[in-house]
């Protein structure tokens, strides 16, 4: 009989089976959850996944950043160094460049060799210094590139940059110990050139004495030279240079010296010698030059004898005496020795300026013979025959010009 179709309504449709199983809606339904819950995980993993990624390149910045802040530290301090250095090195040099000139210019003449020796090791061994440490002068620092962006990247510059902070950390340690060098090595050249300055100005004294006959402008130069180097405690190009002064100043008293002598030679010879003498014991530490000609004052024939003086004001004054060869030929009789008191007695008002009145020659000259007067000198060569007696009130204001 024919089969109606199953009612749609008041009762359940059932899924077609296949091999006695019955496939529900129901247990379809679960699969999509489980595929959410994947999803969800990997999700997850990947979150995980990036976070570390971050936490690395975090981590790598930091650790760069903290790296290279301490490389431009090490740097900045290790230039700092370096650039103290150089200034050290400059002092060094312009030091053993004075105390060059100083040796170089020493003749011999004042400075003491025992005081050349030690200048002149000390030199040696500051080129030593100069030269070992000249090259570190010229190393160049290093410097950080532009910084990279992966982690990867950033840590090997990292530990690169440590690796060049300690290097320059040891450089600084470099050049610490040459500026130690350096100094002490400028410290012992000047120390080496002020003791063989102040041992030539100290034989400046001697010096003069020993060579009394030279002219009075080269004997000032050497004093005031020596006056001018007397206690310095510090080399430098001032120092050097009034230095090559100081042996310039001895050298032209030989020179002049020598000239004197030679003028003064021939027959007269040992006369002008006694007489020189003799007019320096009148007035000691008075700075005097002598001239000798056959006529002074258009005196010089015969008995006549010729004199003049001209001196100079000055911190020291000095003077200069001209006599006629007739003086020295009359040596050492009493005509003489009046005549010379009397030139004297002009060359000593250098230390007694203020004691007369020198504005007229009637005076000066009533001043020189009163002074010759005042010092037993009564032959009237003295002045008496030429200008006449002086007031004896002036003689006794002369006797105490010494």
């Amino acid at each position: 009989m024919a089969m109606s179709p199953a009612p749609s309504h008041g009762g359940h449709h059932l899924a077609p089976t296949f091999g006695g199983t019955v496939i529900s809606h129901a247990a379809s339904q679960r699969t999509p959850r489980r595929r959410r819950t994947g999803v969800v995980l990997a999700v997850l993993g990947a979150v995980v996944i990036c976070v570390a990624c971050i936490g690395t390149q975090w981590g790598a910045n930091v650790a760069y950043d903290d790296a290279r802040e301490s490389f431009r530290d090490a740097v900045v301090q290790t230039a700092t160094s370096q650039n103290e250095l150089e200034q050290d090195m400059a002092a060094l040099m312009a030091m053993t460049d004075a105390a060059s000139t100083i040796a170089a210019a020493d003749t011999g003449t004042l400075m003491d060799p025992g005081a050349k020796e030690v200048l002149a090791a000390a030199l040696t061994d500051a080129a030593d210094a100069e030269a070992s440490t000249s090259a570190l002068l010229d190393e160049t620092l290093p410097t950080a590139e532009e910084k990279p962006t992966w982690a990867w990247e950033l840590f090997g510059e990292a530990a690169e940059l440590n690796d060049e902070r300690e290097a320059a950390s040891g450089l600084r340690s470099e050049f610490e110990s040459a500026r130690t060098v350096a100094d002490d090595a400028a410290e012992t050249v000047n120390d080496a050139g002020t003791s063989a300055i102040l041992s030539a100005t100290d034989a400046a004294g001697a010096f003069e004495a020993a060579h009394i006959a030279a002219r009075n402008l080269d004997i000032l130069a050497l004093r005031n030279t020596a006056a001018e180097l007397a206690g310095v405690e510090k080399l430098d190009s001032t120092v050097s240079g009034t230095y090559e002064q100081l042996e310039a100043a001895a050298a032209a008293m030989l020179s002049s010296e020598q000239a004197e002598i030679a003028e003064k030679q021939g027959a007269l010879f040992e006369a002008r010698t006694q007489i020189e003498a003799f007019a320096r014991g009148l007035a000691p530490g008075i700075l005097l030059d002598f001239d000798w000609s056959a006529y002074v004052n258009g005196f010089g024939d015969g008995d006549s004898m010729g004199g003049l003086a001209t001196w100079w004001y000055g911190d020291p004054g000095y003077a200069t005496i001209e006599l006629s060869d007739s003086v020295a030929a009359h040596w050492p009789g009493a005509r003489s020795q009046a005549l010379i008191a009397h030139e004297v007695g002009h060359a000593i008002s250098v230390k007694c300026e203020g004691m007369y009145d020198d504005s007229n020659p009637q005076s000066i000259e009533a001043w020189a013979t009163a002074w010759a007067i005042s010092q037993g000198f009564t032959d009237i060569a003295n002045g008496t025959s030429a200008y006449g007696p002086p007031p004896q009130e002036l003689v006794a204001v002369a006797a105490g010009c010494r």
